[in-house]
């Protein structure tokens, strides 16, 4: 898991060289061992694998002599509303001693328990590139950074949280009195930040980043002083070290790493580093692992689920296939059915939501509530609108455009109701709806109709317009309900206690 098999290369060793020109001073091979998490997105289940795979780190690194160790968060770690959920989250990275972590998107998402939360947190939370008010729940709260020592060496810890913030909280409103500095300027105040922990003699300078893996690359080449750069928020698994790719020369020339684990607490990362004595990077090794090869650890699930309580089976499913290799974009059964148990609860003709918003997948078994709010953590409600077919053709081509956008941004909408095609360019090739009776209507995609309208359940965050579905926006002529998908798919089996199989349809496809 975390065998130091250093990389070394020519941008590291010129970096070195360069350094120490016209000085007499010998290296001495420091070494620092990083486990970092990031984007685990409120996964309790993966969490305590995460947790197992923590202490099997301490066990490792407990019988290794002159290393320094490090446990950072790259934020997101939280998810949703619930408190109780996200408070399991909290004690997480506190059973595995995180020291600190960015603030995330998803950090946001419960300002009415934000200060609730913050008193449990035995780690420190971070973000350089915010402003707010006094009357702000998180003032005095968040720090920008702060020196973190370890056997006697100073390493100095920045965060940063994602500069789209406002586009992706639902209660954005509620945070209308903090400001998120745009990239230019966030770059600035990571280069501020740096200097400042600088002159107080710190030459180890991590930055914990929810900003994205491009950004990131930027942050490198534009900034001095940055040793390391743990990321987040795009969802990129980065493996290894390569040059060019999270491998970086800084303004000055010195090397600078970038890791990310992916999402949803599928995987975390250990990074291991050799220090010249000057501060600098000298090899590096950077070790990507996935949770699913450790268990369940038994002191964190007695502990959350004493928080969340005892989950009950609500069903059985019988078969199912693996998760989609990009949870973005691929097709995915276990949504269809979700969308399908959506419809029928409000006997609509359509039910819709995003890729963003699930964030597990059935396995066969027994279903119980734990595992069935893990795949959907969020507890967005559900709303049903009268959408016309236009709103809901144009949706599909936002939809559509995920596959050459970004990041994938903002994924695939998942639908029942609907069968639609698109191309890997991102266009949206053709569309079918599918009547109660199972009559199929071709729509034609390039002149919907406006007249013609369709009873939809979708949630509440969709309903409002968020992640660039700006033509979804009615949540003021919406009918609302104080439950989400989850509810919905109980509901189904009181209804079909039958073992259910999972499986892809076809509904949506994907082409050349």
């Amino acid at each position: 898991m975390i065998m130091p098999v250093y990389h070394s290369s020519n941008l590291l060793n010129n970096a070195i060289s360069k350094r120490l020109q016209g000085t007499s001073t010998s290296l001495h091979n420091d070494k620092t061992s990083i486990f970092y998490i990031n984007d685990a997105h409120g996964k309790s289940i993966n969490i305590e694998r995460t947790v197992a795979a923590s202490n099997a780190f301490d066990a490792y690194v407990s019988k290794e002599k002159n290393v320094d160790v490090l446990k950072l968060s790259s934020g997101d770690i939280q998810l949703g509303e619930p408190l109780k959920a996200n408070r399991v989250m909290v004690e997480a990275q506190n059973i595995m001693g995180i020291m600190a972590s960015a603030m995330g998107n998803h950090e946001y998402d419960t300002p009415e328990h934000i200060k609730e939360l913050i008193p449990h947190m035995g780690y420190k939370m971070l973000a350089c590139n915010i402003n707010m008010q006094p009357d702000n729940p998180l003032y005095g709260k968040i720090k920008k950074s702060y020196i973190q020592e370890v056997n006697g060496t100073k390493y100095g810890i920045i965060g940063i949280t994602p500069v789209d913030l406002f586009s992706r909280l639902k209660y954005s409103k509620l945070f209308e009195e903090l400001k998120v500095d745009d990239i230019d300027k966030t770059i600035k105040d990571v280069q501020a930040e740096t200097d400042k922990l600088k002159a107080q003699g710190v030459d180890r300078i991590i930055l914990l980043s929810h900003v994205g893996f491009g950004y990131d690359q930027r942050i490198a080449k534009e900034t001095e002083g940055i040793d390391v750069i743990l990321g987040g928020h795009s969802h990129n698994l980065v493996t290894d070290v390569k040059e060019g790719i999270n491998l970086f020369n800084s303004k000055s020339g010195d090397p600078v790493v970038i890791t990310q684990a992916g999402r949803d607490g599928r995987f975390f990362g250990v990074l291991n580093i050799e220090w010249a004595n000057n501060g600098i990077i000298k090899k590096v090794q950077n070790n990507v692992t996935s949770t699913r090869g450790f268990k369940r650890n038994p002191i964190a699930r007695g502990m959350f689920e004493h928080i969340v309580g005892k989950p009950k089976v609500v069903g059985v499913i019988k078969s199912a296939p693996p998760p989609p290799a990009n949870a973005s974009i691929d097709p995915n059964p276990h949504a269809n059915f979700i969308c399908d148990c959506m419809k029928e609860e409000f006997d609509a003709d359509i039910a819709m939501f995003g890729a963003a918003t699930l964030r597990g997948f059935f396995e066969a078994g027994n279903l119980d509530t734990r595992w069935l709010e893990d795949i959907s953590p969020f507890k967005n409600k559900m709303a049903v609108v009268n959408y016309s077919e236009k709103e809901i053709i144009d949706a599909l081509k936002v939809s559509a455009s995920s596959m050459t956008s970004t990041n994938n941004k903002p994924g695939i909408v998942y639908v029942s109701g609907l069968k639609y095609t698109i191309s890997e360019d991102g266009q949206l090739r053709s569309a079918t709806f599918i009547g109660k009776d199972g009559k199929e209507i071709v729509i034609d995609v390039n002149n919907p109709r406006t007249d013609k309208m369709y009873k939809t359940v979708l949630t509440d965050f969709y309903c409002q317009g968020h992640d660039g579905f700006t033509m979804l926006k009615k949540y003021d002529q919406a009918q609302k309900y104080d439950f989400d998908m989850c509810k919905c798919v109980e509901n189904h089996f009181v209804r079909h206690p039958e073992p259910v199989d999972i499986v892809d349809d076809g509904r949506i496809k994907i082409v050349d």
